[in-house]
């Protein structure tokens, strides 16, 4: 039984057939999904907890995107401590910093994402973390202001390359492997999945983002979730039962909470 530890099942995409993609999923051995809960940025704070209300079987996340850090206010950082006491809000995140599309001025993304570590570690939840072209800035954020609150910090993602991995789990952080994973060019990532332990790694789809090979170009979904096992199963020579038991491990660990 797998754990998608990131996926955004509150997407529009699924807006007309929610309800047979979380079939699929669990028909395809996904037995708990992790809902990311930053919708379409502030006020929008709530739609995955809405989610996870309605199904036993899915977690959530609240936090403000970087993209959307502009639209953070008073109010937002108000409402974040209170969500985060929801009984199925497991993390605050995804959080970080995005130099790629730079949707919002880079100062600001930084005092969000600082902002938000605060209020993530004054709560005593773990951080889901996005870092895109800004993996120096991140890291040194994370160093000064998340590694001594001993919390836990996941690397939603990944796509670095082995000497980041190193970098990330010798701070204590875990690495969650998607979609990615599977592309004839990402070899580096596949390095970075040999050398990273396995237990500090996590599975992830991000759907309806990254579908792994062989559904690639298309829209990404819980139940494609074992693609991406198989290759890492492929990559760490292990069978893929190991992968799944591992992994769910490793997420149960990070964000303490009994799968259903």
């Amino acid at each position: 039984m797998f754990v998608d530890s990131h996926c955004h099942l509150d997407n529009k995409a699924f807006r007309s057939d929610r309800e047979e993609t979380v079939q699929r999923a669990l028909d395809a051995g996904v037995s708990h999904m992790v809902a990311i809960g930053t919708g379409e940025g502030p006020p929008d704070l709530e739609s995955a907890l809405g989610l996870a209300d309605r199904y036993d079987f899915v977690s959530a996340t609240v936090g403000v995107h970087p993209h959307d850090a502009s639209k953070a206010d008073a109010e937002t950082f108000k409402r974040l401590p209170e969500l985060l006491q929801h009984p199925k809000c497991v993390a605050l995140g995804e959080i970080g910093l995005d130099f790629h599309y730079d949707f919002s001025p880079r100062d600001t993304q930084r005092s969000v994402f600082v902002e938000q570590l605060r209020i993530a570690a004054e709560s005593k939840k773990p951080v889901v973390i996005h870092t895109r072209e800004a993996w120096a800035d991140t890291m040194s954020v994370l160093r000064k202001h998340w590694v001594p609150t001993g919390l836990g910090c996941l690397i939603h993602c990944f796509t670095g390359n082995a000497e980041q991995a190193h970098e990330a789990v010798g701070l204590g952080f875990d690495l969650a492997f998607g979609g990615v994973l599977t592309y004839p060019r990402a070899e580096e990532v596949r390095e970075a999945a040999r050398v990273t332990p396995l237990d500090r790694i996590l599975l992830e789809t991000d759907a309806p983002y990254l579908s792994p090979v062989p559904q690639r170009g298309k829209r990404n979904e819980p139940a494609y979730l074992a693609l991406t096992a198989a290759k890492l199963a492929e990559v760490k020579e292990l069978s893929i039962e190991a992968i799944a038991e591992a992994t769910s491990e490793n997420t149960r660990r990070l964000l303490k909470w009994r799968l259903q």
